[in-house]
């Protein structure tokens, strides 16, 4: 019996079967899903422009600057963000491997305290800095990121080691790290924070300004064709299939259109009044009589989020460890049996957790100028609900950090909406309660149908 190989034709008959919609999706490869999330996107932000345009008694196109699509909203909604999708793209390590992380928040909380206590206290009162100094929120910064890394890797060595289930583990931290940030100062709010490390909350100071966001932009777009250019060459090098040139053509074209509309976005924001009259009497600028337009740029906490969101899909799809994760998320045994390390894994992708929620606590006390207790509460259900909303199966083996902050920038989109329609929190909540749970359910239904 000798092996053959075939020279029929393509099946026609099958190929005709799909239609345009189905034979556009296959030439760019784009994922169902994904596009689903951003249906769902556009459906929340027309409403909620609509809504909050009727309470207002104006037109929704006419975009009025407090309503939801306002350049002013848009802008504040980015940043608000940032923290959330920062602890969303490690999130999805933890659940791609059957774990999960209910501390998150709470670690946040803790992290923030410790850092606003170290630069505003510690360091002023121990050691006889000064806020101002370059030194000070660079230390306060490194003992974030250390504390961050340790708790993550104490959880992870429960969890991993000692082969308590993470549940119970994140369970007992939610309550014990709340409980820790509120023991360092006794539930004392700690003020001010560094005017350098309040650039890594936004506002007028902290975003890059009109030029700089175009210039990153540009960047961005290019880094995008030369991502697209670098994916074809290595399929043609593996004999992969590739796609039509219109699709390529397509996907940089959506993608850097996506890009230049935010950073056009980013800068049609322009800085409050006030700010602009002492900004230009410091800098001796003379105001013209219609107000002098200065735009805020893409906010530093955005640059933050982007960076942590490239950076883990690097990790997730580049790196031994990536591959090594999803290996565990798909069958913990079978990655065990071909070697690899799986406790050792785990624990690593607790330590990048709890360092990713040591970079969020930063934003939130930048954001505020204060550690406050109240930092980072119930944010474990919007990190959470952002992961699943974005594709990452509670049964381990998939997900993506790009869906993951999609899932953020939704959930996040809601909530704001519902601040700015005047919605009580307790009815918040069962909304975020409820999405997590129908996001849930869209994910088993959708795993039964593949």
């Amino acid at each position: 019996m000798t092996d053959t190989t075939s020279t029929a034709p393509v099946d026609r008959a099958r190929a005709s079967e799909v239609g345009p919609v189905g034979r556009f999706l296959q030439a760019t490869e784009l994922d169902t899903r994904m596009l689903g999330m951003i249906g769902a996107l556009i459906i929340i932000w027309a409403g909620l422009q609509i809504v909050s345009s009727w309470r207002l008694g104006v037109s929704p196109l006419a975009f009025d600057s407090r309503t939801f699509l306002s350049f002013r909203n848009l802008w504040n909604l980015s940043v608000q963000t940032s923290s959330v999708a920062i602890m969303a793209t490690g999130m999805v390590l933890v659940i791609v491997t059957r774990n999960i992380d209910l501390s998150v928040g709470s670690v946040q909380g803790f992290i923030g305290m410790i850092v606003g206590v170290t630069q505003a206290e510690l360091l002023p009162q121990l050691l006889g800095f000064r806020l101002g100094e370059p030194s000070i929120w660079i230390i306060a910064l490194i003992v974030g990121l250390v504390l961050g890394l340790l708790i993550g890797a104490l959880q992870g060595f429960l969890i991993a080691y000692l082969s308590i289930p993470a549940f119970i583990v994140t369970l007992g931290g939610l309550l014990v790290w709340r409980g820790a940030a509120w023991l360092v100062t006794n539930g004392r709010t700690v003020a001010p924070m560094d005017a350098t490390f309040k650039l890594m909350g936004g506002g007028p100071e902290g975003a890059i300004g009109a030029n700089w966001s175009w210039w990153v932009g540009v960047v961005a777009c290019v880094a995008v064709v030369l991502a697209l250019l670098n994916g074809r060459r290595q399929r043609k090098r593996f004999k992969f299939p590739l796609r039509p040139v219109w699709a390529e053509a397509f996907l940089a074209a959506v993608a850097c259109g996506a890009i230049l509309g935010a950073v056009w976005i980013a800068n049609s924001y322009p800085w409050p009044a006030g700010i602009v009259n002492r900004y230009a009497e410091a800098h001796g600028i003379t105001v013209p009589e219609g107000g002098l337009f200065i735009a805020h740029g893409i906010a530093i906490p955005v640059l933050m989020a982007a960076a942590a969101g490239v950076i883990m899909t690097f990790i997730t799809r580049r790196t031994r460890f990536g591959r090594y994760v999803f290996a565990i998320g798909g069958n913990p045994e079978a990655a065990e049996l071909a070697g690899i390390n799986t406790r050792w894994t785990i624990m690593k992708i607790f330590m990048v957790m709890g360092l990713l929620a040591a970079i969020a606590a930063c934003i939130g006390i930048s954001r505020l100028n204060a550690a406050t207790n109240a930092l980072g509460t119930l944010d474990e259900l919007l990190v959470i609900a952002a992961a699943v909303i974005g594709g990452t199966s509670l049964a381990g083996g998939a997900g993506t950090v790009a869906g993951a902050m999609l899932g953020a920038l939704l959930m996040q989109s809601l909530q704001s909406g519902m601040v700015l329609l005047g919605m009580d929190t307790p009815l918040q909540n069962i909304v975020v309660g409820f999405v997590l749970v129908v996001a849930v359910w869209l994910d088993t239904m959708y795993r039964k149908r593949i």
